[in-house]
């Protein structure tokens, strides 16, 4: 089979936790292993799409345009050291056990030794697993477009993130009911190689713990801390308890750094939430452009609307607290659990608040500013206003003649210019709060511009930005996929040749299918 390249492969996760001892690849209950091998599906005829050249530089992949790269980003051949498997986890989903889940759509092909530490590069898209719960384990081209621009570009907004490798075709028709109202078609198949330093999950932790499996736990606890939280010291019950208290700080700034750019993750379910506080699993997430706490891009979160973009924080304490649970076994000592978690809601309100007040440009906080943050979001809420347009251009906020900012907002606002002029009365009241606000900061107007500029991005992967990258790659166009990867990659510079990604969501897209609510197959 030959070696790709000069790849130095490790496999860690293999050699030192229990695998599933059967291999044959068929749909069943995995029991006392974290992991089953089983070789990817030889696609029909792969071809690449488009490769993260940054992630190739990490491998030290020299020739990106190689059979033997599309060969092995594609799933079309296992290589020398190289023994491809799906991981085992359980979940919880939609705040309600769901027992075994595991990797459906996704098969670790190989842990990478690299100058920056270890990756691991997983194929999703890559077909069955014993994980698959009767599905086919393919993914499609519009829902690989959407996981490898949007890990990229979570990336370079400076949020933690999963990466993306490559994206590539396989040649093959999927059959997909995109909004499940069984209307299904067929789409072009699709593998997306992404990679992490760890894909481990909370559920993976949930699964040996629900089934009363200690001493597996222990073992996947080990390996985790030994591998990915080396600093924490010799595994023991103190150290599982510095352990949790890292997730959950890990976790706490990732749903932060959400609240801060206006991302809405969609389905937070514990299976999708990582070990190392990383985004991960892009299915049917979305920007929040009008201002509503209260929106969720899930349809199937439609009605009970658990992950809208208000409740995030709070999703992610109920999470750590289903791990908590999960690693009681090994650290005995609930006042101590309980205590990282009630810091975790301390922590929050404080950094979201100091958060919010850098989005304004205000750095000396005051007693009052609560207040000024809360009226604000109401206001946002009230008038529609896009959140990204209106934090970016925020920052040429005039102190001096604090109502002529009014005209900024009513452009930003997706109501209609009469409803718009039914909410001024509040914004003129707020503009002049802040005015007088901003003359008590020491930084001068340019200073605080830039600051503000550095955490206000001025272009992000807005859903129909996504959906015109794929309804030309559909037809064989990648340009606006490349021009979208490049874009992305400088999400707070201005790009004056880019000016117009930084505008509202056009009409078009308000009740167009994957522009506005998605399902779980996005």
């Amino acid at each position: 089979m030959g070696k790709i390249q000069q790849l130095k492969i490790k496999d860690t996760f293999t050699k030192q936790l229990p695998a599933d001892p059967i291999e044959t690849n068929q749909q069943r209950q995995v029991n006392e292993a974290c992991f089953s091998y089983v070789d990817p599906t030889d696609p029909e005829k792969p071809t690449l799409v488009h490769v993260c050249a940054e992630m190739a530089e990490v491998l030290q992949i020299e020739n990106t345009d190689s059979e033997q790269f599309l060969s092995l980003v594609s799933g079309q051949k296992n290589f020398e050291d190289m023994r491809p498997y799906a991981m085992c986890y359980g979940g919880h989903q939609f705040g309600s056990w769901a027992g075994q889940l595991g990797d459906g759509r996704a098969i670790n092909i190989a842990e990478v030794e690299t100058e920056t530490g270890n990756w691991f590069l997983q194929l999703k898209g890559a077909g069955r697993t014993p994980y698959s719960r009767g599905a086919d384990g393919l993914a499609v081209l519009r829902s690989s477009i959407r996981e490898y621009l949007m890990s990229e570009a979570m990336f370079h907004l400076g949020v933690p993130s999963t990466r993306a490798l490559s994206l590539s075709l396989t040649g093959e028709e999927v059959l997909r009911d995109v909004l499940y109202n069984g209307n299904a078609d067929y789409e072009k198949g699709a593998v997306v190689c992404r990679m992490a330093p760890s894909f481990v999950r909370f559920g993976s932790f949930e699964i040996f713990a629900a089934r009363k499996d200690h001493v597996n736990l222990k073992r996947l606890a080990d390996y985790t801390i030994t591998s990915n939280y080396p600093h924490l010291g010799e595994p023991c019950k103190a150290v599982y308890l510095q352990f949790f208290e890292e997730i959950a700080t890990r976790s706490r700034k990732m749903v932060l750094d959400w609240q801060r750019i206006g991302f809405v993750h969609g389905v937070m379910n514990t299976d999708n939430m990582s070990i190392l506080g990383l985004t991960i699993d892009y299915g049917p997430y979305g920007w929040l452009e009008n201002y509503d706490p209260g929106w969720t891009p899930n349809t199937t979160d439609a009605q009970n609307k658990r992950y809208r973009f208000g409740n995030q924080p709070s999703v992610v304490l109920w999470n750590l607290t289903q791990l908590a649970n999960s690693l009681y076994p090994l650290i005995e000592d609930i006042p101590a659990l309980e205590a990282i978690l009630d810091n975790y809601k301390t922590q929050y309100q404080k950094e979201y608040q100091t958060m919010m007040l850098a989005k304004m440009g205000v750095y000396n906080s005051q007693v009052d500013d609560a207040n000024l943050i809360q009226q604000l979001t109401e206001n946002l809420r009230a008038s529609e206003t896009d959140m990204t347009l209106f934090f970016r251009n925020l920052a040429k906020f005039n102190e001096d003649a604090p109502l002529d900012h009014l005209a900024v907002i009513k452009t930003d606002s997706y109501l209609a210019a009469d409803d718009f002029e039914n909410k001024a009365f509040q914004w003129k009241a707020w503009l002049n709060e802040y005015a007088l606000r901003l003359k008590n900061e020491p930084t001068k107007a340019a200073d605080r511009q830039t600051k503000m500029d550095a955490v206000n991005p001025k272009y992000v992967l807005r859903n129909y930005m996504a959906h015109l990258a794929i309804e030309a790659a559909d037809q064989g166009d990648y340009s606006v996929l490349e021009e979208l990867y490049q874009l992305l990659k400088q999400p707070y510079a201005n790009q004056p040749n880019m000016e117009k990604w930084f505008a509202k969501r056009p009409n078009w897209a308000n009740e167009k299918v994957g522009c506005s609510m998605l399902s779980c197959s996005s």
